[in-house]
């Protein structure tokens, strides 16, 4: 990857003082740019990408010694999102439990969550499936790669920073099996800052709905992606008493709208 960046240019893209961004690389390490024949530092996307991870974790509460460790300890090599999807899907083929878990950590560390899942996760689940679907993997490298994601999703949730956006219920309707997407959308509202009760697969949509009850949520988010179980759905919704204040959201491949993309506006 070239370097096409100067310091100047890496401080417009991240907000972060030049001062700051050498003080970064000559005191953690966490930066490696190329030099010109002057001697001017020249820095990458994925430089940008660091600096505004780092940003990001002490915007959270950690020092930066501590997010410095972190980052390095993860082991990161220089990589895009095209380079980590590939080293995902290269790491499955190979039933190399290490490179699947080494790929995923590093998306979620490098990348912003968004970009990571966009970039880096979907794709090389989709890619992975149709492998599998074409016989050319097993369905035990499948669920190798599946089950990192998510493991790794899963940590991210259990994420207890405090609520300011009240609660949300989410849970996968009665009879599905796939997660991974609900996953993802979960751990975005966490980090928007919306308390998450995470229900999980194959969930009874009136225990949903008591639940919310119970805690005073203000959006149940539903995850279908085959028609039968959306058709279900709809006729179990129908049938219950749903409390007024609040709103059911129903979301996936068996639906029309993209599903993190439409739940995250209607709860904006």
């Amino acid at each position: 990857m070239t370097a096409t960046l100067n310091i100047a240019a890496l401080t417009r893209r991240t907000g972060v003082p030049p001062d700051t961004i050498r003080k970064w690389e000559q005191r953690y390490g966490v930066l490696h740019p190329a030099r010109t024949p002057g001697g001017q530092r020249r820095y990458t996307e994925i430089d940008v990408a660091r600096v505004e991870w780092l940003k990001a974790r002490i915007s959270e509460g950690f020092r930066i010694g501590e997010a410095a460790e972190l980052l390095g300890a993860a082991g990161i090599a220089p990589a895009d999102g095209d380079e980590l999807r590939q080293a995902l899907v290269d790491g499955t083929r190979a039933s190399d439990v290490d490179a699947v878990t080494a790929a995923v950590e590093q998306a979620l560390l490098v990348l912003p969550a968004d970009a990571a899942f966009a970039d880096v996760l979907a794709p090389a689940l989709v890619e992975i499936g149709e492998l599998w679907s074409s016989g050319d993997l097993s369905v035990a490298q499948e669920h190798l790669a599946s089950g990192a994601v998510r493991a790794a999703l899963l940590r991210l949730l259990a994420d207890r920073r405090g609520s300011v956006h009240g609660i949300a219920v989410l849970a996968c309707a009665p009879g599905e099996r796939h997660e991974i997407g609900l996953l993802m959308l979960a751990v975005l509202l966490r980090a928007s800052g919306r308390q998450v009760a995470y229900l999980g697969a194959d969930t009874p949509v009136e225990a949903a709905v008591e639940l919310a009850r119970e805690l005073g949520a203000s959006a149940i988010l539903l995850s279908v992606t085959r028609r039968e179980t959306a058709a279900a759905l709809e006729a179990a919704l129908r049938t219950l008493d749903v409390p007024e204040r609040v709103r059911v959201l129903v979301g996936g491949r068996a639906t029309r709208h993209r599903e993190t993309a439409g739940a995250l506006a209607a709860l904006a």
